[in-house]
This record gives C-alpha cells, sequence and structure tokens, in this order.
C-alpha cells in the first residue's frame, strides 16, 4: 500500500495534471523510503518550476542558468525531511542541511545537492538565479507571495535583459498570479497522502 501512495505521489496520474518527478529522484525517494506527503510536495514544486523556467527562457532568453539544475534543485529540495519528518507538518530547518548532506551521500554533486540548503536561506547570503527560482517555486506553488524574494528574481531579470525594473515586476507578478491560480489544487493533491507509512 506504501509503495502503491508513494508511486502515485511521484509519477502517478492526478488531478491536477502535474508533471512526474524525474527517474533519479524517484529513485532516490523510494531508496529513503520518502513519506508520500513529501514526494508529493516535491512533485508540486517540480511542476511549478518547469512552469517558471519555461517563462524566463521564453520572456528572457538573453538569462542564462541551468534549467536542469532548478528541476533537480525543486525535485529534492526538502529531501531532509525524510530525515526529519516532524517537519512536514510543523517548523523547522533541520532538514536543509540534513538534505544537502543526504543528496551527497547519495552521489548527487556539491552543485545540484546546495538547494536543499539554500531554498530557505536564499535572503541570507548571496545566492544565484538557480537558487531563487528553486526558492520562488517553493512559495508560489501555495500562492505564498514574498516581495523580497521576487524583487531579487526581478533584480536578476532586468540585469540580464536591460528592461525597465517596473516591466520585469509586472510581467512576474501577472505570471506568478497565474501559477497562484492553480494553488488550491497542489495543496489538495499534497494533502491526500498521509505524512506517515
Amino acid at each position: 500500500m506504501a509503495d502503491t501512495l508513494l508511486s502515485r505521489a511521484m509519477t502517478g496520474a492526478v488531478d491536477p495534471p502535474l508533471l512526474p518527478l524525474p527517474d533519479r529522484v524517484v529513485e532516490l525517494l523510494s531508496e529513503l523510503s520518502s513519506p508520500a506527503r513529501l514526494a508529493a510536495h516535491l512533485r508540486a514544486v517540480h511542476d511549478v518550476a518547469h512552469q517558471l523556467v519555461d517563462w524566463v527562457e521564453l520572456r528572457c532568453p538573453a538569462v542564462r542558468f541551468d534549467r536542469e539544475a532548478v528541476l533537480f534543485g525543486a525535485a529534492t529540495h526538502d529531501v531532509g525531511k525524510t530525515l526529519h519528518v516532524s517537519e512536514l507538518s510543523g517548523p523547522g530547518a533541520a532538514h536543509e542541511e540534513a538534505g544537502q548532506a543526504l543528496l551527497q551521500r547519495h552521489g548527487v554533486s556539491p552543485e545540484l545537492a546546495r538547494f536543499a540548503a539554500t531554498h530557505a536561506s536564499w535572503g541570507r547570503q548571496q545566492v544565484g538565479l538557480e537558487d531563487l527560482l528553486v526558492s520562488l517555486a517553493d512559495k508560489v506553488w501555495k500562492n505564498k507571495r514574498v516581495p523580497e524574494l521576487e524583487d531579487l528574481v526581478v533584480a536578476r531579470l532586468t540585469e540580464a535583459t536591460g528592461r525597465a525594473a517596473w516591466e520585469e515586476f509586472m510581467a512576474l507578478d501577472e505570471f506568478l498570479a497565474g501559477i497562484g491560480d492553480g494553488a488550491d489544487e497542489r495543496l489538495a493533491f499534497q494533502s491526500s497522502f498521509p505524512v506517515h507509512g
């Protein structure tokens, strides 16, 4: 039963339609006996990250960033919650550093494992556009808007495109509002899976 739930959370046909998690992540979460709720969360954030990177590439083709790193980071950012399951339903940051170390122990490069630690610390350190996009996906999937984070993304886009900041802000704001429209369905999908077993 648990394997079926985990498999459905990671790759099954669901409503709303969400992209399945990448094979490498499916293997990792299966090996770690991930809670199905965590897999569902990672899938929702990964799907939103896909939308974000597609939008950035279309709107700002001059912006250079590692698309695959963003997608992997979104799909694994909370993997440390396999070790700190209480943080699936309550506050806590122990999963961040633990997730980074866990990924590295499983052969993930430090460049990709970093998202487990940086997804919540974008305001405390200088991070790249990839880190900001993972953080943004982790917020907007549930329609949580964080102006400071969005301002950092706008600044990076403005720097790359040469367009006015207000122009980038308006475009990003409209795009994120559209993503936010699907938040209730994504939250219901995540909530349909148990935190334990």
